[in-house]
């Protein structure tokens, strides 16, 4: 069974981020707080961060905007399916769904315009129907019938892609069946003399997890997203995790893998530690986004659980120091399982998400203010903290630390403790729900993220910070936020997470508006030296991108990949490469 159950709309948010008994809400006296009790910071009261989005977003209690209900059934369009084919379907007894609802919450993931356009009723395009296989077979029945109809097929796993990967070509005039894979949810065999494990595509991230640690094992792999994401979406976005430093990246962990084509499966016939027999069928797997195929399994590195966990953090005199470090202890290759760098701005918003202290609390921190700014003479506007995550045996990780921590003295670190390592790494998991309260009051906020070599990683992030607040002031924008963090570090260089906000009050079309700075957000990453992506892939936003970053013939190779593999675009969704025009989600409206 999977956390989340089949009707996911019982558990989830229909029109959000994540569970619906959780979340930040405005209460009666005009405070912001986080409600639930699946985080630590669950039936808290903010004030903290209610005086942080009034003076750096000029947030108005007063006015607020509210999503949409549920639309009725009735307001959903008909499903364009023929009756031979809804014969066949249910002839090999796969469990599907017409209804309005099911199709409505697999048309897209989590980009801010997805949800943007879910709140106010503006989708153009839902899948006509959902099917719920629940074995490998039951997924070539499907393309089979697929192929054999004309119908699009569309995989679904944790729905939480942030690239447009999930919605719907406006102009597909075939059939689009969202083949949910959540039902897939096995883990199949554990191999405790190879520290392998072998699970199905649709098993998300906390079961793969729980399951493998009743048996003393882990794969490491730990995304922002890892509560809702599926182990098959880990595979076909070329995932990362918080602690591949430790445990390395998808593609790191990767042993071997089934995906179900047009033309049969494709997968390896060996599983061995390396094969040297030319190109590798697993690279045409990994980052192929649905576009090629249904994945149904894999097998993954696991390693026995670590006997002992340890978090820490660095406060350091600017974000120059900081990038610094980070870049020394990369060359000396002693990276803890996480290490994670924020900007001044991002450590300001993460201490404002903070309960109302007490007498000793305030005398606290008034002490350790006093410490860096009197005595190491710190500017608290300049400030920047790296959180860290250790894992290994205790031996392990106390020389770990010891060598972090002495490099960090280098380069003016000072120790700044457990408890702000351990909130910063468990916070993660909560900055996801701010959007939605945020669209309630008149905020639009999303994150991007880059890859860029370490020459370039410092200006990166200066140059495109001020980019984005140069947009901004130019588009009249008098109330914006733009921060960002280095997130992964490498032998040649870093993952940065750049997140961004700005108060839409009086702007007709937030989402267009933010859509544009981010494009030339994305051009100056580009121009710094840049990627398209570090993980979360290309979809449909990020596409036009991609022939400035590989060659000619690579992108003819893709196509020629495509072609062969499934010449008649059943797996139309459009995405890295697709011919289908990319959703003008925030200008269309739908009949709901």
């Amino acid at each position: 069974m999977s956390s989340i159950p089949k009707k996911r709309q019982e558990a989830l948010k229909w029109n959000g981020w994540g569970y619906k008994d959780s979340g930040f809400i405005l209460n009666k006296d005009k405070v912001l707080e986080f409600i639930g009790d699946r985080y630590p910071l669950g039936r808290l009261k903010l004030p903290y961060f209610t005086a942080w989005v009034v003076e750096h977003l000029g947030t108005d209690f007063n006015k607020k905007t509210e999503s949409i209900p549920l639309p009725p059934p009735e307001s959903f369009p008909p499903p364009n399916l023929t009756d031979e084919f809804m014969t066949e379907l249910r002839s090999t007894g796969i469990s599907l769904s017409i209804e309005g609802d099911d199709r409505l919450f697999r048309s897209h993931g989590h980009t801010l315009h997805d949800i943007y356009n879910i709140r106010t009723g503006r989708f153009p395009r839902i899948p006509d129907i959902v099917t719920w296989p629940e074995k490998h077979d039951d997924v070539v029945a499907l393309v089979h019938l697929a192929k054999k109809h004309k119908i699009v097929i569309i995989p679904f796993g944790g729905g939480t892609s942030v690239s447009g990967a999930l919605s719907c070509p406006e102009d597909e005039s075939r059939p689009i069946m969202s083949l949910d894979t959540s039902q897939m949810c096995k883990l199949l065999w554990v191999d405790k003399d190879n520290l392998t494990c072998c699970a199905e595509a649709g098993i998300i991230g906390q079961d793969l997890e729980a399951r493998l640690k009743e048996k003393g094992f882990t794969t490491g792999h730990e995304p922002d997203s890892y509560e809702f994401s599926s182990l098959g979406g880990w595979v076909a976005t070329r995932a990362s995790g918080m602690k591949k430093n430790t445990y390395g990246n998808i593609e790191d962990l990767l042993i071997h893998v089934r995906m179900v084509t047009p033309q049969g499966v494709l997968e390896k016939r060996c599983q061995v530690p390396r094969i040297s027999a030319g190109p590798d069928v697993h690279h045409m797997i990994l980052g192929s986004e649905g576009s090629l195929g249904v994945i149904t399994d894999v097998v993954l590195k696991v390693r026995p659980l670590p006997p002992y966990k340890k978090y820490g953090s660095i406060v350091f005199p600017d974000f120059s120091s900081g990038v610094a470090c980070l870049r020394e202890i990369a060359k000396q290759r002693c990276q803890p399982s996480s290490i994670r760098l924020m900007d001044n701005e991002q450590f300001k918003f993460g201490q404002s998400l903070r309960a109302e202290a007490n007498m000793l609390g305030i005398i606290k921190e008034g002490a350790k203010t006093l410490f860096l700014t009197l005595y190491k003479r710190f500017d608290l506007n300049q400030v920047c903290v790296a959180t860290l995550l250790f894992e290994g045996r205790q031996d392990e990780v106390e020389i770990q630390e010891r060598r972090i921590y002495n490099i960090a003295k280098q380069f003016g670190g000072l120790k700044a403790g457990e408890k702000n390592g351990e909130r910063g790494y468990i916070l993660t998991f909560v900055i996801a729900y701010i959007r939605d309260i945020g669209l309630d009051l008149y905020q639009v906020a999303e994150s991007f993220e880059t890859s860029v070599p370490w020459s370039h990683t410092y200006s990166l992030c200066e140059n495109v910070k001020t980019r984005v607040a140069h947009e901004c002031r130019v588009r009249g924008l008098k109330h914006f936020f733009i921060t960002c963090r280095v997130t992964q570090t490498y032998d040649i260089g870093s993952c940065v997470y750049f997140y961004f906000a700005f108060n839409y009050t009086g702007i007709e079309d937030p989402v267009h508006v933010f859509e544009e700075i981010e494009s030339v957000a994305r051009d100056e990453i580009l121009a710094n030296k840049g990627s398209i992506s570090h993980h979360h892939g290309i979809g449909k936003i990020r596409r036009k991108w991609l022939p400035n970053t590989i060659s000619e013939p690579a992108v003819s190779t893709l196509l020629s990949l495509k072609k062969a593999i499934d010449p008649d675009n059943i797996f139309g969704n459009g995405n890295i490469l697709g011919e289908a025009k990319v959703p003008a989600l925030s200008k269309v409206k739908s009949k709901l």
